[in-house]
């Protein structure tokens, strides 16, 4: 970049620096992240199309999860990489409604952009987008329905909607089923709010069988198998004993010289260390545990002593699955064999090894009030479990969030079509420019609607005209799309139902992209560094042969 005050060029950039300002920058920003939106736009909905993503080693990932399919694309642009963290920040936040953030940005740059021609300032979008984000949010929450958590089959459909739109549609209710139960097993009251952490959900995948063979486990699966082939395969009434301590005899830490200079010495020694594993396992056996799992190793002799004893152990299991045995089944983890009591144990109905697919593992199962649970997936094909899991991630942020506000709101557009109709009403009290960007906010809500009914091989505007017109009545803010008949109908009577705060989200997040793009109008890139050419000499400077 160079000024020249009274003809004098001087530099203050660095040289290879590239700068774009004004429209033109404002133009290239837009432009990418609309791009980005476009590539999502195609995946919205039950008849939304998958992405193939392949890495650099050729890993294939099939999926049309919003989250993923930004992660696994590696995007240059840095106002296209703005959006992934809008949407990576959605994933985190509420779990669901990726897709609907960038594609609702995505609308909101392609309407400011007409706004821009006019000679509209991009501070005036800007600040008609957050009167009407405002307003929308407070109306959102104005026409949600309250729920209760014992409302099962309500929550069953919220996660059927979550589910519509993925790979495992076929299996769908059987999955929304498993999320209700999964969540509301480890859903904790505190106050007058329901404190739900999807963590204490274990999620484990198992290629073979069908979807429908997947299950939950009312306990915790360790992916493990029993250290000795003398001890039990299955305890009933377990008492287990978690232990964060090796179950072997401690090496010096500082480098130490046993002089032996006998063979009897070397017995001695021997004995010695079997003596002082002895004792621990008839610690262990004192208190009354039939079950020990250990987050460290467990010694070959101590493997012999517990198999005599019919104890049955885990070893090396990782410090989440301890974690959540301790929220299962009751019990302490605890860190001296000398300190354990009866009272440290945990219990479960039983513990048994199983072969799933071509591995064994332990199923700790049955626990009373078991506030971390777990569920094993299985599909026939290995890209099939992956895309399970993410719909099954999916759809359990979908319950728990439902739980947490207490509120829902109708899907298949109808909430978008509500809002807008509300935003147009809105716009006529503000009046000026802002109310143009007032109204381009209800346009960009009626965009994802119109992204549904494309989807789905329907006439997005002849669908539109149906919804406002289905909209003016008394009854029908929750008309949406049925995107199976091609029809208007009531939404919330059709069961298509989701968390209030996956749309807030959605919307915030969207509106935010937008405008953070908008307020840019002057892009300053550094250089490339280049790397240096090899010039295929050899670590001495000799040339290589």
């Amino acid at each position: 970049m160079v000024v020249e005050p009274m003809g004098i060029p001087v530099l203050i950039l660095k040289e290879g620096t590239q700068r774009t300002t004004g429209r033109d920058a404002l133009r290239t920003n837009i432009m990418a992240a609309r791009a980005v939106a476009e590539m999502l736009r195609t995946t919205l909905g039950p008849k939304g199309m998958d992405k193939m993503l392949v890495d650099a080693l050729g890993d294939v990932t099939i999926t049309n999860d919003g989250a993923t399919i930004l992660d696994k694309a590696e995007l240059q642009h840095p106002a296209a990489k703005m959006l992934v963290q809008i949407a990576k920040g959605q994933d985190e936040e509420v779990g669901d409604g990726t897709k609907t953030t960038v594609i609702f940005a995505g609308e909101l740059l392609r309407h400011a952009e007409e706004l821009l021609d006019k000679n509209i300032h991009p501070t005036v979008i800007v600040s008609g987008y957050r009167k009407a984000l405002t307003e929308a949010i407070k109306y959102l929450y104005e026409i949600a329905v309250p729920i209760n958590i014992d409302d099962e089959e309500t929550l069953k459909k919220i996660a059927m909607t979550s589910l519509t739109s993925k790979a495992v549609h076929d299996a769908r209710e059987y999955f929304a089923e498993l999320a209700v139960k999964a969540v509301k097993q480890i859903a904790e009251k505190r106050g007058d709010k329901y404190y739900i952490d999807l963590d204490n959900i274990q999620i484990i995948k198992k290629y073979g069988g069908s979807l429908l063979d997947s299950m939950l486990v009312y306990g915790v699966v360790l992916d493990k198998e029993v250290v000795h082939p003398g001890m039990p395969r299955r305890v009933e009434n377990a008492k287990i004993a978690l232990i964060d301590a090796p179950l072997e005899v401690e090496k010096p830490e500082i480098t130490a010289k046993i002089n032996i200079t006998s063979p009897d010495l070397i017995k001695a020694f021997l004995d010695e260390e079997a003596k002082i594993l002895k004792e621990q396992v008839e610690k262990i056996a004192s208190t009354g545990a039939n079950v020990v799992i250990c987050q460290k190793g467990i010694d070959e002799v101590a493997q012999h002593f517990l198999a005599k004893k019919g104890i049955l152990a885990v070893r090396r299991v990782k410090r989440s699955d301890m974690e959540k045995l301790e929220k299962a089944t009751g019990g302490k983890i605890i860190s001296n064999i000398d300190d354990l009591t009866p009272e440290d144990l945990g219990e479960a109905e039983k513990v048994e090894e199983k072969k799933v697919g071509e591995d064994k593992m332990v199923f700790v199962e049955g626990c009373k009030n078991p506030k971390a649970v777990s569920i094993v997936i299985r599909g026939g094909l290995e890209r099939l479990v992956d895309e399970a899991e993410r719909s099954l991630r999916d759809a359990l942020a979908a319950v728990a969030d439902a739980i947490k506000d207490g509120m829902i709101v109708a899907g298949g557009g109808a909430v978008e079509v509500e809002l807008a109709k509300h935003l147009r009403d809105y716009a006529k009290t503000i009046g000026g420019k802002e109310q143009l960007a007032v109204e381009a906010f209800a346009k960009s809500l009626e965009g994802l609607a119109m992204a549904l009914a494309e989807n789905a091989g329907l006439d997005p505007v002849e669908i539109i005209m149906k919804l406002r017109a289905a909209h003016e009545k008394e009854d029908g803010k929750w008309y949406g799309i049925n995107v199976f008949t091609g029809d208007i109908e009531d939404m919330m009577k059709l069961g298509v139902i989701e968390p209030v705060s996956v749309k807030a989200n959605a919307i915030k997040a969207g509106v935010e992209a937008a405008t953070i793009v908008l307020r840019i109008d002057d892009v300053i890139a550094a250089s490339k560094i280049e790397k240096p050419e090899e010039t295929g000499k050899g670590p001495g400077g000799e040339e290589e042969e």
